[in-house]
């Protein structure tokens, strides 16, 4: 089941997407599930959005400047 969030005057998607994802990366899918907000850049307050629930994936490899010298 899909959550909502009540918007805070200022807030915008990628913080939106900080706030309840815990990573600005994942504003896609925030925009994706409330289409009809596409247009918003910066939202007044108490717009209620859709928050999909979605299964955040899970780095396993490190990218090649955190590697150690092998």
């Amino acid at each position: 089941m899909d959550n909502t969030y009540i918007t805070s005057q200022g807030d915008t998607w990628d913080r939106i997407s900080y706030k309840v994802y815990g990573n600005e990366k994942y504003m896609d899918v925030l925009i994706q599930a409330n289409k009809n907000h596409i247009q918003t850049v910066i939202f007044p307050a108490n717009v209620i959005l859709t928050i999909p629930n979605f299964e955040i994936p899970i780095v396993t490899q490190l990218p090649p400047w955190k590697r150690g010298i092998q």
